[in-house]
């Protein structure tokens, strides 16, 4: 199944009990998910936005009627301001001590100082893009453009919880340890993820950020 809808946006079935919709920018991902987690039909039990797309699993649902309702859906969140990106409009703010094993190496590769990779890493206000990776790994969208580095040329096997770290457009809080290849500035003493909270994820999809210097 495969529905054409405006502006090129399409829906198509992945698999036995999902949609993918082809939103084709971020901002109207964000959009499109605030809506539908507002009217959430009771047979979605996932919803999960990308950069370009955004994939609602529905098992045993009417596929047929959820695509129409997303048709919808997609239709309306086009007509909201560009402002509205689909998050609720807090600001996290993330405390870090930035002491990381690459802080260094990323002033030199950025042709910086330290304190200027500081500066420039706590002055940006950042956007939650998608989560991936492992549970309530947050992509933060907006990272200043003279610290997009290069992932290391070996991951790390183990990356403490808490380091916040860059790799290219995007930088990110490691939610629970795990092996990682981005270049670690610092680290937080914030958790960002806790299965048992409801939420369990602090940095949502449009959830706004900024980091400070503890």
């Amino acid at each position: 199944m495969r529905a054409k809808m405006r502006e090129g946006a399409g829906i198509r079935r992945t698999g036995e009990h999902a949609l993918l919709v082809e939103t084709g920018s971020l901002r109207l991902s964000h959009r499109l998910d605030g809506l539908l987690r507002s009217r959430r039909p009771p047979e979605v039990t996932e919803i999960v936005p990308g950069p370009e797309t955004l994939l609602v699993v529905a098992p045993g649902g009417d596929l047929g009627r959820l695509a129409a309702l997303l048709a919808d859906l997609v239709a309306e969140a086009r007509e909201r301001p560009d402002d509205d990106a689909g998050g609720d409009g807090e600001v996290v703010v993330i405390p870090v001590v930035y002491d990381g094993a690459d802080l260094a190496e990323v002033a030199e590769l950025a042709g910086l100082t330290v304190d200027e990779v500081i500066a420039r890493h706590t002055a940006s206000e950042l956007v939650v893009g998608w989560l991936g990776f492992a549970p309530g790994f947050a992509y933060l969208t907006g990272l200043d453009p003279a610290l997009r580095v290069p992932r290391l040329p070996t991951p790390r096997t183990c990356v403490p919880a808490g380091s916040v770290a860059v790799a290219g457009p995007y930088t990110a809080v490691y939610p629970s340890a795990s092996p990682g290849g981005w270049r670690l500035l610092g680290r937080t003493e914030m958790r960002v993820w806790d299965p048992a909270a409801d939420p369990p994820s602090v940095l949502r999809p449009g959830t706004r950020v900024r980091f400070e210097a503890a």
